[in-house]
């Protein structure tokens, strides 16, 4: 395990972490426990009653949070209509074209985020899946990445879309903005997150659904949060 650094160990001691704080105190105090020099960003995770094995529990998507993620995401988008491509650049893509994208990925180019692709592309990025697979970078159309609406794609990544996927051990973990962002805005962004994967609990679950939940930044300490805080009521 590795060592925990003074600024760590410091915070750390602000968090009693056998307590579930209300989602507002545990924005708060994951703000005020940030350790970095930069700028961090908050994740959330859940401990999810989940078995990625099983399909219908293997829960995979994306969410487009309200007030953004703080980070301006470069999209590549890949199609073989000169319009389609057009019809990107002007909605904000970053590039857009076929093959000489993905010329350049096979040469060990990645200098985008988020690859969107049209149906048509998917046989040729197909072969490029052990380069883009291992770096999740191959589109899905479950988190709207594979697409002939590219303007309303590339307008959801550009406004602050996260993409969200049970691991192997039943947990969730995506970012929910950053240190800088008001109290408020953070808690907005979470709850949206929240209410996605509290709708989408599969029927096949048994018992509780989602047993944990926390907040924290970029190597600060995690804070549990109390999911009845959560709910507006």
């Amino acid at each position: 395990m590795a060592k925990k650094g003074k600024k760590y160990i410091e915070a750390a001691k602000k968090v009693d972490s056998n307590k579930k704080y209300s989602l507002t105190e545990a924005v708060e105090l994951a703000k005020a426990t940030s350790c970095t020099k930069f700028d961090a960003s908050v994740e959330l995770a859940f401990r999810m009653n989940l078995d990625s094995r099983k399909a219908e529990q293997n829960l995979r998507g994306a969410i487009v949070l309200p007030n953004g993620t703080g980070k301006t995401r470069s999209v590549l988008v890949l199609t073989k209509s000169s319009d389609k491509a057009k019809e990107a650049l002007a909605a904000g893509a970053d590039y857009a074209g076929e093959a000489e994208y993905l010329e350049k990925i096979k040469s060990g180019w990645f200098e985008f985020d988020v690859i969107v692709a049209t149906p048509d592309m998917m046989g040729e990025l197909g072969r490029l899946g052990k380069i883009l697979g291992p770096k999740g970078l191959m589109p899905n159309a479950k988190t709207g990445t594979v697409t002939m609406d590219v303007t309303k794609a590339v307008n959801e990544i550009k406004a602050g879309k996260v993409e969200y996927r049970v691991d192997k051990a039943g947990n969730i973990q995506l970012i929910c903005g950053k240190a800088s962002f008001e109290a408020s805005k953070l808690c907005e962004n979470i709850r949206t997150i929240f209410n996605v994967i509290m709708k989408l609990k599969p029927s096949t679950v048994k018992g509780v659904y989602m047993k944990n939940m926390s907040v924290s930044t970029t190597m600060g300490p995690g804070i549990k949060v109390d999911p009845e805080s959560v709910i507006v009521k």
